[in-house]
């Protein structure tokens, strides 16, 4: 049977009018500000030829008011999937072009159905966000529909790792669907994420704002700790995904993208001494040390912004994929608070997910003290933290380089919280409390009776340190797995990695634990 011209032709040109995008001129000038269109996004990041669409002909009611007779080509939002290089992933992009992207009942029906296909066959899920929020001429259906998208979010949330792109407007109620994904990347100078904006907190409250305040990519990447990252464009921002693909699985049935045909190098890493300070006063940079440690020097770090005082992110040592999380000495001297508890936390648990092993480099004097950090609910905030690396049961390995004091040498992934195996550089100091601390606490009398309180004070706080901090006290106990020189912690990590790489642990049966959020 041939079929004829005419139904040929029909169908080319209705495909051509579904996926016309903006006028050449709109399209300059998105181009000019580093803005690319819906359609644009998806060819960047699928490799070309590979993109199949869902729902292309997928049309809105008619019948809502104020929309008869109007075409809404692929009802503002192109599905389907392609190949991110070699990883297949399911992608939507709303169309800002098309009735300010807002979403309807069947916008919400294509971005539900992709997921759902996305979660049968195991691949992760890119949403590029720009939109205008809810359709209002759609009424309650449109409401019905971000509930739908809500609820689909929390199906996929550990199966299927979900990255959400914000890249234009995520208003209202349509933020609570990147805040349920698992990363949120948003673009510098054009991306805004809010729930009421500046005019209706003025409405409500009186008080005058601006978007930068509450909305922008720099306050949530720095103040709330929405967002992950922040691109500079579009194309950064897709870079940013394909860089995130590139160490997570498919899904949570599979490993990480290891390189495990590298070889392992037993060789002594003499440059990362320069990383050490001299005086125990003096604060570790950790980020010179992940430099000396991870391959290439390469680490993706995530929340780079936000509580600068621990660093997280992803890279690979000795070929596997690991998941890093570390104090930063240079800031708040690396002491944990409430928003550095959640950012751990948060890391730790989707590491665990996706079957990424974990490092963990800890010098943290303690968690922060203060009022505001106890009226905040620092306990509830460090339980997080507990909870966290209590309940992973991926590999854990974990290196004390110099301070590890109180509750926070247990919440950086001590082996009481079940870590594989704990190392400590020779400048380690494991103890309920700083030696200075300790003793005046302990020797407060002779200290005050001695002529030379100063200088007794300091020898008995180095004995302190020797008698009961050293890590050779720590490893005699054996609370730690060996002491090794910093030279040489590279390769031996490269090491106890690939040899617990097989880890399995059963836990109790149960529907998951009440992490204290």
């Amino acid at each position: 049977m041939t079929i004829r011209p005419e139904l040929t032709e029909k169908l080319r040109a209705r495909r051509a009018a579904l996926r016309q995008g903006p006028s050449e001129e709109k399209l300059a000038a998105l181009h000019a500000k580093g803005l690319l269109s819906a359609r644009e996004r998806l060819a960047t990041l699928f490799v070309e030829g590979s993109f199949q669409e869902f729902g292309l002909h997928a049309a809105h009611q008619a019948t809502h008011f104020g929309m008869s007779g109007r075409a809404l080509p692929a009802d503002g939002v192109i599905a389907g999937t392609g190949y991110a290089g070699d990883v297949q992933v399911a992608a939507f992009s709303q169309d800002f072009s098309v009735v300010a992207g807002t979403l309807g009942k069947m916008h919400a029906n294509k971005i539900t159905r992709l997921m759902h296909h996305a979660l049968r066959i195991g691949v992760p899920v890119v949403a590029f966000k720009d939109s205008g929020g809810a359709r209002i001429q759609e009424g309650v259906d449109a409401l019905s529909g971000y509930g739908e998208v809500f609820y689909a979010n929390v199906l996929l949330s550990g199966v299927v790792p979900q990255i959400a792109v914000i890249c234009g407007p995520c208003a209202g109620g349509a933020a609570y669907s990147p805040a349920l994904m698992d990363f949120v990347i948003m673009t510098r100078h054009h991306a805004h994420m809010f729930l009421t904006g500046p005019e209706v907190i003025k409405a409500v409250t009186g008080r005058a704002t601006t978007m930068a305040e509450v909305g922008s990519a720099e306050m949530h990447a720095t103040v709330s700790g929405n967002a992950h990252f922040i691109a500079e464009d579009d194309r950064h921002a897709i870079s940013l995904v394909r860089q995130l693909l590139s160490y997570l699985p498919p899904n949570n049935t599979e490993d990480p993208p290891h390189r495990l045909d590298q070889a392992i190098e037993q060789s002594a890493d003499t440059e990362i001494d320069a990383c050490i300070p001299d005086s125990p006063s003096e604060p570790l940079d950790m980020q010179a040390v992940i430099r000396r440690l991870v391959d290439g020097g390469d680490l993706l770090e995530v929340h780079a912004g936000f509580a600068r005082n621990v660093i997280v992110g992803f890279a690979r040592i000795g070929g596997v994929v690991v998941g890093l999380v570390a104090n930063q000495p240079m800031v708040l001297a690396g002491a944990l608070d409430l928003d550095a508890a959640d950012k751990v936390a948060r890391f730790v648990r989707t590491c665990n997910t996706f079957n990424v092993p974990l490092v963990t480099l800890v010098d943290v004097p303690g968690f922060l003290p203060g009022v505001e950090q106890e009226r905040g609910g620092i306990i509830r905030h460090g339980a997080k933290m507990l909870s966290a690396y209590g309940s992973c049961t991926v590999p854990k390995i974990t290196v004390i380089l110099r301070k590890a004091y109180g509750g926070s040498y247990l919440a950086m992934c001590s082996q009481e919280l079940g870590a594989d195996m704990v190392f400590a550089w020779p400048t380690a100091e494991i103890a309920v409390m700083g030696a200075e601390a300790a003793v005046r606490i302990l020797y407060r009398k002779e200290i005050a009776q001695a002529d030379d309180g100063p200088e007794k004070a300091a020898e008995l706080a180095q004995q302190y340190r020797d008698e009961f901090a050293s890590p050779y006290v720590s490893a005699a106990s054996f609370y730690i797995t060996d002491v090794i020189e910093p030279r040489d912690t590279r390769w031996m990590l490269a090491l106890a990695l690939r040899k617990t790489l097989d880890k399995r642990e059963l836990r109790p049966a149960k529907k998951h634990g009440n992490i204290p959020l």
